[in-house]
């Protein structure tokens, strides 16, 4: 079974989730910004999500962990959630 890692950052809304991107595009930390930001408890681990398995995860999320590429900050992505940034960095 395919597993991956990533972290993510949750936002209430896409004008938040594009400033943060653009932040962390111009050098902002990812871990710092998701425990200051993000609405989901996995910002205590600096947003890291742990060890994933496909179909763990919201569809459009799931989607992004086991088909984009790796270590680019994809997003946002809209769920019933709200606005998701997420970087894949380790998939097997």
């Amino acid at each position: 079974m395919t597993t991956a890692m990533a972290r993510h950052i949750l936002l209430k809304t896409e004008e938040e989730a594009i400033n943060l991107k653009e932040k962390i595009k111009n050098g902002a930390d990812f871990g710092v910004l998701a425990k200051k930001h993000s609405q989901c408890p996995s910002r205590k681990q600096s947003g890291d999500l742990g060890e994933i398995k496909r179909g763990q995860l919201v569809k459009p999320i799931d989607q992004v962990i086991f088909k984009k590429a790796l270590k680019v900050i994809h997003g946002p992505i809209k769920t019933k959630f709200g606005y998701h940034l997420v970087q894949v960095y380790f998939r097997h």
